[in-house]
């Protein structure tokens, strides 16, 4: 292993210039393990955001449609950054890599040299593809900027179309409902969820929905958002015409992995990073949504946009960057609030060939669904379950499975189903 910049310093030597790019969860919490785990140089912090790193699932939920400021967001207060002597420059975008001399160009025309660089560059959203995308009040949510430009659109009885039925659009569906709006969701599949759910979980989505007074269009297509000026209706590719007051999109985000290809990292579908969160270069570390890593439960390469990803990656880069490398063997969970409903997620579920129902979703707003691939568990959804999550979470951390047939029987308690 290349001896590295806190191993140096034990040897009697000063840890060297960490800087980061980057402004996320992933970056709020490698600023803190670092310092934690004895990394005593300089740490510089460089954010294009000109808010301190913060929480970013609360902007499709309760920050949309409430009066909060920016402060109640902040995964840490601007103290902690003073405290542990962080270089915070914000408003500011990384614009080049010099690997050979370590040293990064700012696009303010500043440059900092680094002995050990970390990018942190997470993801940006996909655009829409039509005409009309870039009219007034057609809006992309993934910074906190975006909320601000949306929020004085977000007013009882407005109209609003949102494109995209994954779970940010249904969690903006279900924000926007609570604050009086009307709301359709588009989605261009058959169902919503489609990629990371079973039909059943999807349908009681949609039947949650509907019941909260969102209309539903599946396999429907754009093709133009109309207006003068601003948005005034979506019109479908089958000829109908939807009248909008605003538009929300959120179909899908893409890996920021511009500043890795200009200097050649490996990238594909994400900056590729080893178990120590490294790069192709071994001064260059990548964590967070940017970044594309094997993971030994799942025995495949992933690509996570999830903020257990980010923080679990930052801490093991944080690691290594002090000469205490461990692997990265984290089981992914996501999770997603959408009315009086909490999904939590264990696993992954993709290439599922069986799923398990533990409570009816056709009624009701509890159950959970155990999916299975060739006889073993490999995820769970657990709507309004916190008790089959945690315990889902920590067997499948561990690589135990669950019978299915108990599964299925709720007179068996959950911790009683799961086999070596």
């Amino acid at each position: 292993m290349t001896v590295n910049d806190c191993e140096s310093k034990g040897a009697g030597m000063e840890a060297g210039h960490c800087v980061i790019v980057g402004g996320g969860h992933a970056v709020a919490q490698l600023t803190a393990s670092l310092r934690q785990e004895g990394w005593t140089g300089p740490i510089t912090l460089v954010s294009a955001e000109t808010v301190l790193p913060y929480h970013r699932p609360p902007l499709s939920k309760a920050f949309l449609c409430g009066n909060d400021s920016d402060d109640t967001l902040l995964i840490r207060p601007r103290e902690f950054y003073e405290k542990q002597a962080i270089d915070v420059r914000l408003g500011v975008r990384a614009q080049a890599i010099d690997r050979n001399a370590r040293r990064l160009t700012l696009d303010d025309g500043t440059t900092l040299a680094w002995d050990k660089l970390v990018l942190a560059t997470g993801a940006q959203v996909r655009r829409l593809n039509a005409p009309g995308e870039s009219l007034a009040n057609v809006f992309y949510l993934r910074e906190i900027a975006d909320v601000h430009a949306l929020r004085a659109a977000v007013v009882p009885g407005a109209r609003a179309v949102i494109v995209g039925g994954g779970y940010i659009g249904l969690e903006v569906a279900a924000s926007l409902r609570k604050s009086g709006l009307e709301v359709t969701v588009l989605e261009a599949q058959p169902r919503v969820l489609q990629r990371v759910t079973a039909p059943e979980v999807s349908a009681f989505y949609t039947r949650v929905h509907e019941e909260e007074g969102v209309r539903l269009l599946t396999n429907v297509a754009i093709e133009a958002i109309e207006g003068e000026g601003r948005v005034r209706s979506v019109l479908l590719r089958d000829g109908r015409r939807l009248d909008a007051d605003l538009v929300i999109v959120g179909v899908g985000v893409l890996p920021a992995t511009t500043l890795a290809e200009q200097v050649g990292l490996k990238v594909d579908n994400g900056i590729v990073v080893n178990e120590q969160a490294r790069t192709s270069d071994p001064d260059i570390y990548a964590i967070g949504d940017c970044t594309r890593h094997f993971n030994p439960l799942y025995a495949r390469w992933l690509r996570l946009e999830s903020v257990q990803n980010a923080n679990d990656q930052a801490r093991t880069a944080a690691l290594a960057l002090c000469g205490k490398p461990e692997p990265y063997r984290a089981l992914p969970w996501f999770w997603s609030d959408q009315f009086d409903l909490k999904l939590q997620i264990a696993g992954l579920s993709e290439g599922f060939d069986d799923v398990v129902m533990r409570g009816d979703p056709r009624q009701g707003r509890s159950f959970a669904a155990f999916y299975y691939r060739e006889g073993r568990l490999i995820a769970v959804d657990a709507i309004n379950r916190p008790k089959e999550f945690m315990l889902s979470k920590r067997f499948l951390a561990s690589q135990q499975s669950a019978d299915p047939q108990r599964i299925a029987d709720e007179s068996i308690d959950i911790k009683d189903c799961f086999v070596l």
